[in-house]
């Protein structure tokens, strides 16, 4: 069976940069390149990945479709465009001519929810489609309302979200989060991927069933055909090795169907990046 990593960073460290890695994230405090990944991807049997933004620059893009470029294991890249801006029209055009670019991301998690429905901001997302852009959305529970308006509004448009928009897993919250995720399963157009759920536990001490609850909310929801695994590898190691992560998500899976197991480990991705 195959398997593709549809999450995963990489950065050269900087501590301006990547403020966002506090005290107590030490591990992540370093560079971590498809030198570092290859190996563990080799480990555990992953046939390739997606990797996706961590700084909100076309910089950064450009550096990630470098790597791609030169690391086979990379089948392809989530960079970041500023779809509010006024030239992006162009800058889509530009970025269209990489064939390894699937789509884009903005941090949305640190923005307030009103952001996801100005104008501008909607207006870019319409304008993805026409170059068969994804567009993943990372967001905390309380951005759900905002982004079940924008995904109703553009149902031409591919979406995926990220980490099951975080669930409060460590304070054992799930009703408010399953109740705003349950209109997601009606619309075709949204996928999820099942990445950095451990990082919202108790990075200590989880274990597969302390996850199980928002696993089988998602796989409700989405069902199969639109789910997709993800390691948030190099942010997965606050909480778990990859090694670990994976041996859960296997174990969850080992009861559906090798049809089911195949989507979601590497079907899915496939379809919706293009690959």
């Amino acid at each position: 069976m195959q398997v593709i990593d549809s999450h995963q960073h990489f950065w050269q460290y900087n501590s301006e940069r990547h403020a966002w890695i506090s005290e107590e994230m030490q591990v992540l405090r370093k560079d971590f390149l498809p030198a570092d990944l290859m190996p563990i991807l080799n480990e555990n049997n992953v046939d390739g990945c997606i990797t996706v933004q961590v700084d909100q620059t076309e910089e950064e893009t450009n550096w990630l479709l470098s790597l791609a470029e030169k690391h086979s294991c990379i089948k392809g890249v989530v960079g970041w465009v500023d779809l509010t801006a006024i030239n992006l029209t162009e800058r889509l055009e530009h970025f269209s001519t990489f064939p390894l670019l699937k789509g884009f991301r903005h941090i949305l998690q640190a923005e307030h929810p009103s952001f996801i429905n100005q104008p501008s901001f909607v207006n870019g997302i319409g304008r993805l489609k026409n170059y068969n852009f994804t567009y993943d959305i990372l967001i905390y529970p309380r951005h759900l309302p905002e982004v079940l308006n924008l995904c109703k509004k553009n149902t031409e448009q591919l979406f995926v979200i990220d980490h099951m928009a975080k669930p409060l897993v460590k304070e054992g919250l799930i009703d408010d989060w399953k109740k705003q995720l349950h209109p997601f399963g009606a619309l075709e157009n949204v996928y999820c991927k099942i990445s950095g759920l451990a990082t919202e536990a108790n990075w200590n001490d989880w274990t597969l069933h302390d996850l199980k609850p928002y696993l089988d909310v998602v796989t409700a929801v989405f069902g199969t055909k639109r789910i997709m695994f993800g390691s948030d590898w190099p942010v997965c190691m606050l909480a778990s090795s990859y090694l670990q992560w994976m041996h859960a998500i296997k174990d969850y899976f080992s009861v559906f169907s090798r049809d089911e197991q195949e989507q979601f480990f590497s079907g899915n991705a496939r379809n919706i990046y293009h690959l």
